[in-house]
């Protein structure tokens, strides 16, 4: 049997095309992502203002598709568009709330801590994410020999400002003196891992700051991503990635939260942050360390089987 054909809309951003990607991929499908460009003013429309038409958005998608998996505000009116412009059923499915009347989508996958409720919608703890265990495993010694195996891990997951966060040196210098604290000083390596949206100068002041025996990567790298994830003993997130913190709780590895001063009301954030903390799975990184562990999360493949339920 072939498989059936995926369409991902996003709006290019990292964590979107992440959350499709790895629905995607635990559905088995055939996909191809599309990168939705709205055209003039809509840009700046919330959803539920905007018409249901083709010159809303500038993307001609002429491949064949059975299902459309799409993310953020603006994919939300061309999944719609493309649903119910399509000559043969389409099933549609958005990540997150769409802020439309539900009934536009055969599911919505929206996050535990959204309070999202409806018959069509399933409820995620967290991100989903493209991550599998498989490949943390398969890449778990990349780094191995740049590690010191006489001591213990502890691997640092950096974000990137945004407009909750600020990524000052002042902040980031408190987190990594609450590590030097509460690891470094206690004889453990830590590997350093940059994401995307890690300033370059937030990479340079980790290298000054942890010279001597330690590991920072200095590019974006899925393998070191994978093999920190792998290697470590303890995982520490900064606060300002949902998606990060859920895909570091794949591994069922104690998980330290470096929390930054937030500029405007982060609710959302906090709301996230407490489930996970009701999980068993987050501790904010302060003054103590502890050991505990939890059942690993993987709420991709659980929320692709809920879908496969209405599917087949």
């Amino acid at each position: 049997m072939s498989k059936l054909k995926g369409l991902i809309l996003t709006e290019g951003m990292h964590g979107m095309i992440s959350q499709a990607n790895g629905l995607a991929k635990a559905l088995d499908l055939d996909f191809f992502h599309e990168k939705i460009e709205l055209n003039n003013f809509w840009s700046f429309v919330p959803p539920k203002f905007t018409p249901i038409k083709k010159f809303v958005f500038k993307n001609e998608i002429k491949e064949d598709f059975d299902i459309i998996i799409s993310c953020g505000r603006k994919s939300v009116i061309p999944s719609i568009y493309l649903k119910k412009n399509s000559k043969k059923k389409v099933f549609n499915i958005h990540i997150q709330n769409p802020k439309v009347k539900l009934g536009n989508f055969d599911i919505i996958i929206a996050p535990q801590h959204d309070n999202l409720i409806g018959d069509n919608v399933i409820e995620s703890k967290g991100a989903i994410h493209y991550l599998t265990l498989d490949e943390i495993e398969e890449n778990g010694h990349y780094l191995s020999n740049r590690t010191d195996a006489q001591k213990e891990i502890a691997t640092l997951i950096l974000g990137g400002p945004n407009k909750y966060y600020k990524y000052s040196k002042k902040n980031i210098e408190n987190i990594f003196s609450l590590i030097d604290q509460n690891f470094i000083s206690k004889n453990f390596q830590l590997i350093v891992i940059p994401s995307i949206r890690t300033p370059k100068n937030i990479i340079q002041l980790a290298k000054n700051s942890f010279k001597k025996n330690h590991l920072v990567i200095e590019h974006v790298d899925k393998k070191a991503y994978l093999s920190g994830l792998n290697l470590a003993k303890y995982i520490i997130v900064t606060c300002d990635s949902s998606s990060m913190i859920s895909e570091a709780a794949l591994t069922g590895k104690p998980i330290y939260v470096a929390q930054i001063p937030s500029s405007i009301n982060d609710y959302r954030f906090q709301r996230f942050r407490n489930l996970f903390k009701e999980l068993n799975i987050i501790r904010d990184l302060g003054s103590n360390i502890e050991n505990w562990n939890y059942k690993p999360l993987d709420e991709s493949n659980r929320t692709a089987s809920e879908i496969k339920k209405k599917l087949f």
